[in-house]
């Protein structure tokens, strides 16, 4: 199972790099005077939609992204008061990553018994 996960990341990763040196390609010959910061820039827009997919695949295939069915004493814990979350659900979360691109991530959601506070945990 994990390496069909692996196999199709992959191959999803392949056909958009493909894509965006394609898409370069184009905008290259629609943009025959362009400067070299103007490459560079239109460079770095697309580069940035890889680079989202890849944080967003390598982000969801983390333990921590369902941490649900954990034992107690496994579980992430409460930054605050140390104690083990509980679970409440997979939510989806929306970040921006450093290209400026939102990442969309559907990851285990907990509290803390404790404070209350509310939280995706990292990993």
């Amino acid at each position: 199972m994990e390496d069909e996960m692996e196999e199709a990341m992959d191959k999803e990763w392949r056909d958009l790099s493909e894509d965006i040196l394609s898409g370069m390609k184009e905008w290259r010959l629609a943009h025959p005077k362009a400067t070299f910061r103007e490459i560079e820039q239109e460079t770095s827009e697309q580069m940035s939609r890889l680079q989202a997919r890849i944080v967003r695949d390598v982000a969801i295939a983390s333990p921590s992204t369902d941490w649900r069915s954990l034992p107690q004493e496994e579980r992430p814990t409460c930054p605050n008061c140390a104690k083990a979350l509980t679970p409440r659900g997979k939510r989806k979360r929306r970040l921006q990553g450093n290209g400026g691109r939102e990442v969309e991530l559907n990851r285990s959601y907990g509290t803390c018994p404790s404070c209350g506070m509310g939280l995706f945990p990292p990993g």
